[in-house]
């Protein structure tokens, strides 16, 4: 028997019970943005989930291919109805038994699905507010790099923007620089020089991350570069911006009291709506 709530059932009616996701953080996920029943970046997302798993020992079915999980993931926004524009996340986690030693490396998956309002990405204009959180820092190890369901920075450091009136909160490493916005890679322009900090800073390898600076190094006016972004940079920025899959490119409009524009994040919005058309 457990008590759940203050309600005593039996053990087997709360499957969050054995859950090692929900027991350890012992998980990993993805979430994808598919259009008229495509998958975007379905490659990318794939081999960072396996690379996910690798890093965290996990046990990598035979039949986990790419070819399985796109048919898992379409199948059920079909069957939900929203194919034509919807968000999907898969999250894997070791199967249950053992303590913080697991007694097997052998997984299994949930995914759910919403839908979304729209196709394109879309060319945000409106005030996005940011500040630094640092109550709490991400380590510049490679489990910073990947997506687990440990993301106890990431959801107090939201409480805190929502506290303070702010949209998004940009996060530091152990070393006081700055790597990221609380759901996205962050991009800084200064001139014609497109930053963004390098993954062994801790940041999130991002599937949009990736992207960007595909597009952006097509782009003949801009110098792309991996560079560590102090906080004291932020201030000599022209723009900067956050992206991911889910929203593609974030414009941040004001940082305490410095306002960006919003020229190149226009530029590489346009850029990507046509590379996914």
């Amino acid at each position: 028997m457990i008590n759940f709530n203050g309600t005593v059932v039996a053990k087997e009616d709360n499957i969050l019970t054995n859950n090692r996701a929900f027991l350890y953080g012992d998980g990993v996920f993805e979430t994808v943005k598919i259009i008229n029943n495509k998958i975007l970046f379905l490659e990318d997302h794939y081999f960072r989930l396996m690379a996910s798993m690798r890093v965290v020992r996990m046990e990598i079915p035979m039949n986990f291919t790419m070819e399985f999980l796109e048919d898992q993931i379409l199948s059920l926004v079909n069957q939900n109805g929203i194919a034509s524009s919807a968000r999907a996340r898969i999250t894997v986690f070791r199967n249950s038994g053992g303590l913080y030693l697991p007694t097997s490396n052998e997984i299994s998956y949930l995914i759910h699905a919403i839908s979304l309002n729209n196709q394109n990405y879309i060319a945000y204009t409106d005030t996005y507010e940011v500040d630094l959180y640092k109550d709490f820092y991400v380590t510049k190890q490679l489990l910073s790099s990947i997506k687990s369901t440990n993301k106890l920075i990431n959801v107090t450091a939201s409480i805190f923007a929502n506290e303070n009136d702010l949209d998004n909160c940009l996060l530091l490493n152990d070393a006081k620089n700055v790597i990221e916005a609380l759901q996205g890679n962050l991009f800084m322009v200064v001139g014609n020089k497109l930053i963004t900090p390098p993954i062994s800073e801790g940041c999130l390898n991002g599937v949009m991350r990736k992207q960007i600076i595909e597009l952006a190094k097509k782009e003949s006016t801009l110098e792309v570069v991996e560079e560590v972004i102090s906080p004291f940079e932020l201030q000599k920025a022209d723009e900067l911006f956050v992206t991911n899959v889910i929203m593609g490119v974030r414009p941040i409009t004001k940082y305490r009291k410095k306002e960006f524009s919003t020229i190149v994040s226009q530029i590489l919005v346009k850029k990507l709506n046509d590379f996914i058309a």
